[in-house]
């Protein structure tokens, strides 16, 4: 049975309802005022509330609309006399649950509040089953026993409730969208929208109608008023993907945006409030950019309020087989194939590769398994063909896409294993590209000019214009076409590499990386 708090001045109504209830087997909790029932509901453990519409000091109505303010989630049933159904619609629109009249008749609050008490275990027990069903879908997307990850849930289950920004910071292809997605699934706007902004997919006079929408004629070609993302995401949260790429004019209208929830479109004089929650993510070292100067340290502390650091794939090797495993099923079950799953052989080859493409790499590699494999088993020959393939046969690595350093260190490139001759080269060749590609890119001309004595690319014979052109080729050619991926390989930003792919005279903003 219920623990029933009722709320009456009238003596005789209170003695009324307190037998009542207990004649029905519910716990009846009594109070003759709004303050003091509230002094009750501070010591928790109140199903139902029943109380009366006109009081001394605050209504009834009133007490639904302070049960609203200070988050109650407690149903009322309303006592009103029998010449005021106009108070009772009036509750009804309030909040309430449901409504007597007076004189109250024991058998009519019996049904009134085991009606109350049937749809609070059938909200309940929705609830729970909307838990159950955001958690089971949150394990079939982010996989991991590793206890990082375990780490990592952990802190998105707290999070979530709350209004705080959250940051996520991890290499590309860790997974951080899934992780934002969690964080919205399990938040009380998981069902209003989540919108999705890429930073540095997007050209840079287009960013700023993208985030806040513009008025018609606001410029050329604005043929008529669009909502921009915090518009659109309005209750909801907004997910600013790669955060990082956002220009320093930029990021101080978002911090207004964060500060005050408000904005006004491009070509507009309106104010617009909202009420979006913020998760950024980025492949950089935000902390280290603030002390550098090239992000707002004032924007960096607002966003990371809740930072997380998602490991890349190398440092979580035991969720290796795993992920690989639920990534075969998956494919097998699209394709209409038999696979049993991955023998010991292509295991232990996945679990010495450093996969600089994390989860992603992973996932395109398996997916070609599956096609490929003439057997229900995947064994480590159908994994050849791939940049794993051909560094797993030549018992060496490929190039590990830059790391997020601590705060405050400089960013560290791992290098990998070349012969002696292609490093200077390639060292060489960096100090005379100076910082339009850096020591990252000195040190992958190194790699590559290492394979150059097998035939594979002579770029001794090449100026430095061109030899730049075929690593950023090759890295393209690596990172299929994907230019976030591919400068994360050259460990150079991607606005750089658009600039440098523009060709010469379009490269005024290569020093925002």
């Amino acid at each position: 049975m219920a623990t029933i708090l009722y709320v009456d001045d009238e003596p005789s109504v209170g003695l009324i309802l307190e037998d009542s209830l207990a004649q029905s087997g519910h716990t009846p909790v009594g109070a003759r005022s709004v303050p003091e029932a509230l002094q009750i509901l501070e010591r928790g453990g109140i199903d139902l509330i029943i109380s009366d519409y006109r009081m001394p000091g605050l209504t009834g109505l009133e007490f639904i609309q302070l049960l609203t303010r200070e988050g109650y989630d407690i149903p009322l049933i309303m006592l009103t006399g029998h010449a005021s159904i106009e108070h009772a619609v009036a509750s009804i629109k309030a909040g309430a649950i449901d409504y007597v009249t007076k004189p109250v008749r024991p058998q009519q609050l019996a049904l009134a509040v085991d009606q109350a008490l049937e749809f609070v275990r059938l909200r309940r027990e929705n609830e729970t089953l909307r838990k159950e069903v955001m958690q089971f879908r949150n394990e079939r997307q982010i996989i991991g026993d590793s206890p990082a990850i375990s780490r990592i849930l952990q802190t998105v289950s707290m999070a979530a409730p709350t209004r705080a920004t959250v940051l996520l910071q991890g290499e590309s292809g860790t997974g951080k969208e899934l992780f934002a997605r969690a964080i919205h699934d399990q938040s009380e706007r998981r069902d209003k929208p989540f919108i999705k902004l890429n930073c540095a997919a997007l050209p840079e006079g287009l960013v700023e109608s993208a985030l806040f929408g513009h008025e018609k004629g606001a410029f050329t070609g604005a043929i008529k008023r669009v909502e921009g993302a915090f518009e659109r995401a309005n209750r909801g949260t907004l997910l600013l993907d790669e955060i990082s790429e956002m220009r320093l004019d930029l990021q101080a209208k978002l911090l207004r945006v964060l500060q005050e929830q408000e904005f006004e479109r491009v070509g507009g004089t309106s104010p617009i409030k909202v009420d979006v929650r913020i998760v950024a993510t980025t492949n950089r070292d935000l902390a280290f950019e603030a002390d550098q100067g090239t992000f707002r340290q004032d924007l960096y502390y607002r966003l990371s309020t809740i930072p997380v650091l998602i490991p890349p794939l190398r440092d979580r090797p035991e969720d290796i087989a795993v992920l690989a495993l639920r990534f075969a099923m998956r494919y097998a079950a699209e394709l209409g194939k038999k696979i049993d799953g991955l023998s010991p052989d292509a295991l232990e080859s996945m679990q010495h590769y450093p996969w600089p493409g994390n989860i992603r790499e992973l996932q395109h590699v398996i997916e070609r398994a599956v096609i490929l494999s003439p057997d229900p088993m995947i064994h480590a020959h159908c994994l050849e063909g791939t940049r794993f393939g051909l560094a797993h046969s030549l018992g060496a690595p490929s190039i590990r896409p830059r790391a997020i350093p601590t705060p405050g260190a400089v960013p560290a490139v791992a290098s990998t294993r070349t012969p002696a001759a292609g490093t200077a080269v390639g060292s060489a060749m960096g100090n005379a590209m100076g910082n339009a590609m850096g020591n990252a890119m000195g040190n992958a001309m190194g790699n590559a000019m290492g394979r150059a004595a097998n035939g594979t690319i002579a770029l001794a014979s090449l100026n430095v214009a061109e030899a730049e052109r075929v690593l950023i080729q090759h890295a393209l050619a690596a990172a299929d076409n994907n230019r976030t991926k591919a400068a994360e390989l050259l460990g150079i930003s991607v606005r750089t590499l658009r600039n440098k792919l523009n060709g010469p005279g379009k490269d005024a903003d290569s020093d925002d990386e």
